[in-house]
């Protein structure tokens, strides 16, 4: 059997390809669910929930080049990100004793608050999408997920 580029592969290789093509399809379509929800509820983005998500876990902050790594994303992107949590006071930026260049980006009282909230939501909708899903398939997708690594 050929694929539409005249390559040819066995049945096992063609499940993969679906398997990778429906997991894709899903992660996208609960993505897009959360970015809504957010959007509907927070009035904030996925983007901006990511990089709370981070300073929350980080207790004493993060610096820039830290939370971009961690993100998974260049600086450029969360500075711009940064400076809009900045403006609506739910991140700070706190000089580094010792280093005159180095900043941490910490949430504020209110971006902890905002972010507990927000989280707690989160979780909800993710097991609402996920709620016909038993302890046996989390056991099952959990063990393939680590295969994956």
């Amino acid at each position: 059997m050929t694929d539409l580029t005249g390559r040819s592969g066995s049945p096992l290789e063609k499940r993969r390809l679906r398997m990778w093509i429906r997991m894709l399809r899903t992660t996208r379509a609960v993505e897009n669910r959360l970015r809504v929800y957010l959007r509907e509820k927070f009035d904030t983005t996925l983007p901006r929930f990511d990089v709370l998500a981070a300073l929350y876990r980080a207790e004493y902050g993060l610096k820039m080049s830290a939370l971009s790594k961690q993100l998974l994303v260049s600086n450029g992107n969360v500075t711009g990100i940064i400076d809009r949590l900045v403006a609506d006071g739910q991140v700070e930026r706190v000089s580094v004793k010792n280093d005159r260049r180095a900043v941490l980006v910490c949430l504020t009282p209110q971006g902890r608050t905002l972010f507990s909230r927000m989280a707690a939501a989160h979780e909800d909708l993710i097991n609402d999408l996920f709620g016909h899903m038993v302890d046996d398939d989390l056991n099952v997708l959990v063990g393939i997920f680590r295969r994956l690594k």
